[in-house]
């Protein structure tokens, strides 16, 4: 055996080891904040667990979920490092001097809207008024989407009777407790036009979804760090984003598939055995989001910044990392 040979098998057996080693390494502990309870929304990050993007890179990824104004407290103070906040109070918190920064926008549109029951005339916002609209509380995007639509209308919380109810929207509707109630577009509805269709909604045979979108131009929700990580971990913010990225890529581009992962997070989703022979059969699609509507001319970041003139604007310059952060593709309700 040669000098030259030993020397190859000893830098191979050096290789192997240290490849050994990283893989045989546990994984890091990476909390992540997101706002309501364990949803079918958020399959984007259920997608990314469960393909295992996050444990390659190194981390255990582990959701937390809150409320929205008290997660973007923790994650200026960095427990945790990242998580899902509506735009508006990345703004308010910038405002308040809070160290926060928006990393990567999630939503084409602001994702919240006015769901109201069948009798209940809802065109446009003034419809408001007088009706019983149940919110989670007077907190977070909600609230704020909410307080927008009122005054898109020349109206104040005054004219209506506001109800906290929580995050139990589609039940509280279904049981009549409410008229109207405040809701994420992108999954409420959807859930009590499923409750009716199997009758399971009380006296409630038919829903009006009023998409906030339509009457205010909010920045919508997206990944927020805060400044020290920004400046001391960008490997970790290209480890969450890229990670990330790719979950909402592949929702986008395999729904059904994203729809089975989210079934190891979610309770009580629909899982007929059916149903999943259904979704396991839905072929991959090439191209995952065609956007119809054209861009808007002022981004909801920048409109929602000139709506606020109190707000020091050293404080909102840094709001967001970059203005072309992370483009490659924006998945949001396509109408």
């Amino acid at each position: 055996m040669t000098s030259r040979f030993r020397l190859l098998l000893v830098v191979l057996f050096a290789v192997v080891g240290l490849s050994s080693t990283a893989q045989d390494a546990p994984l890091q502990p990476l909390p992540f904040f997101a706002s309501f309870i364990p949803n079918v929304q958020f399959a984007p990050l259920y997608v990314a667990i469960e393909e295992g993007y996050f444990a390659d890179a190194g981390y255990d990824f582990q959701i937390q979920h809150g409320d929205e104004n008290i997660g973007v407290i923790q994650i200026a103070q960095g427990d945790p490092k990242f998580g899902l906040i509506s735009g508006e109070q990345v703004l308010m918190a910038r405002a308040a001097g809070i160290p926060v920064v928006y990393l990567y926008t999630w939503f084409m549109q602001f994702p919240v809207a006015v769901v109201a029951r069948d009798g209940v005339e809802m065109d446009s916002p003034d419809d408001l008024a007088g009706l019983r609209v149940g919110i989670p509380g007077p907190f977070g995007a909600s609230y704020t989407a909410l307080t927008a639509l009122l005054a898109s209308a020349g109206l104040t919380e005054a004219d209506l009777r506001a109800r906290s109810i929580g995050y139990v929207a589609p039940d509280v509707l279904c049981a009549g407790g409410v008229d109207a109630a405040v809701v994420y577009i992108n999954n409420e509805p959807l859930e009590i036009q499923r409750r009716i269709d199997a009758g399971q909604c009380g006296d409630v045979t038919g829903i009006t979804v009023l998409p906030v979108a339509d009457f205010a131009n909010i920045a919508s929700n997206g990944i927020v760090t805060n400044e020290d990580v920004v400046k001391n971990e960008g490997s970790l913010v290209w480890t969450v984003t890229t990670a990330f990225d790719q979950g909402v890529f592949d929702t986008a581009t395999n729904p059904a598939r994203a729809y089975l992962h989210s079934l190891n997070h979610v309770e009580n989703l629909p899982q007929s055995q059916a149903f999943i022979d259904a979704l396991e059969g839905t072929p991959r699609s090439s191209t995952p989001c065609s956007p119809r509507c054209p861009a808007p001319t002022t981004s909801p970041l920048s409109a929602s910044k000139s709506a606020m003139p109190c707000a020091k604007r050293s404080n909102l310059r840094n709001s967001r990392s970059s203005r072309c952060c992370w483009r490659r593709l924006n998945f949001g309700i396509i109408r």
